[in-house]
């Protein structure tokens, strides 16, 4: 008979965390297994990737690609899966399809920067479909089967007030600037009107 207090982990399931620092005798003594003294002893070690002066080889080695750090985070979603999720009874084919709809039937978790739509397989039924960005099967498929494709660009984000404050000082210096070089030509108009011309030299008889 099983009787609760018992009841345990079979014998190896678990593993008793290391003691160090407790004395030669432990065998994780004086050193706590991480070697002699000196620098990468201790935490915090700033020299990884440090060969002693020469180049390192991380920076030896040749570069390829790019990874565009502006790029946006696009969640994809397959027409199959908006099509499982019909049959499932957890969207409505005869309403609006968008990222809320999406998430509220758990086809995803969350929007991100936006919905990408992919599919290489035939749908049934005319589906409305919002999105950020579409492959051109997708909207392939969607338009053979009646259905309808919307893109919609996520709005910019609205600039902080230090940018706009920037922003306007910058107009207002090149407005002054402005301002100032058409003063200068009016001012030098006048001028140039008023002197008198100078006398034509008289050739000598």
């Amino acid at each position: 008979m099983i009787k609760l207090n018992e009841l345990a982990n079979r014998e190896g399931a678990t593993k008793g965390r290391m003691r160090v620092g407790r004395g030669p005798g432990s065998g994780k003594g004086k050193t706590a297994g991480r070697g002699v003294k000196g620098q990468k002893s201790r935490t915090g070690v700033s020299i990884a990737g440090f060969e002693g002066g020469q180049m390192p080889l991380h920076m030896r080695l040749p570069k390829r690609g790019f990874r565009n750090p502006f790029a946006k985070k696009l969640v994809e979603v397959n027409l199959w899966r908006i099509a499982q999720a019909i049959e499932a009874g957890k969207l409505d084919a005869k309403k609006p399809i968008d990222a809320a709809a999406l998430i509220a039937a758990g086809v995803i978790r969350r929007e991100r920067d936006g919905i990408r739509i992919l599919g290489n397989d035939a749908i049934k039924g005319k589906l409305e479909i919002t999105a950020h960005s579409a492959t051109a099967s997708a909207r392939k498929i969607l338009e053979d089967a009646g259905g309808k494709l919307t893109l919609t660009a996520k709005p910019k984000a609205e600039p902080s007030a230090k940018r706009l404050a920037r922003s306007k000082n910058k107009n207002r210096a090149a407005n002054d600037e402005a301002k100032a070089a058409k003063g200068q030509a009016k001012a030098k108009a006048p001028a140039e009107a008023a002197a008198p011309a100078a006398p034509e030299a008289s050739a000598e008889s």
